[in-house]
């Protein structure tokens, strides 16, 4: 059952994203066919009104544009571990890419480097929740939901040329 309850779409240069809200906060972000995107949605669009997709929106616009942003409220669904897992990349600081074992260490979880990998993969609120700020032991720039191309693309906006 998802706990999605409206949805809105955003225009950016990477192309189009569903941003959906959950009672609690922004719970999905993707891009048209990206990896573990949910499909069509079986919630209402959003009339323009919505604070939380605006707050969204407007987080995008100001990201893509390389300008501060506040991070509207977030609700991703998830299991406590990929949960924690997606809180962390949150304080991947832009520019500064973080690698998978490197991330695990971090956690505390050195020897969960694969199951890392899966929740990252997992992540339902791109661009937003920085999962294409991490990279391979070697910097390579490795799996990602929305295509490599637009995690290469995301990076550079972030000032890593890859």
């Amino acid at each position: 059952m998802s706990h999605h309850i409206l949805q809105r779409r955003i225009a950016t240069p990477l192309g189009p994203l569903t941003a959906a809200r959950s009672a609690a906060g922004l719970s999905g972000l993707w891009f048209d066919g990206q990896k573990h995107h949910p499909g069509a949605l079986a919630v209402p669009e959003d009339d323009g009104s919505d604070p939380v997709l605006a707050a969204a929106e407007a987080a995008l616009t100001a990201y893509f544009g390389g300008k501060p942003f506040e991070m509207p409220p977030l609700d991703p669904a998830g299991t406590a571990f990929q949960r924690e897992v997606w809180q962390a990349l949150l304080a991947i600081a832009p520019g500064q890419p973080a690698t998978y074992g490197a991330l695990a260490g971090r956690l505390g979880r050195a020897s969960a480097a694969r199951a890392l990998g899966a929740a990252v993969g997992r992540n339902p609120i791109s661009v937003l929740v920085p999962c294409h700020r991490v990279v391979g032991a070697d910097g390579s720039l490795t799996g990602y939901a929305g295509g490599l191309e637009r995690k290469q693309a995301l990076l550079q906006l972030e000032g890593r040329t890859a």
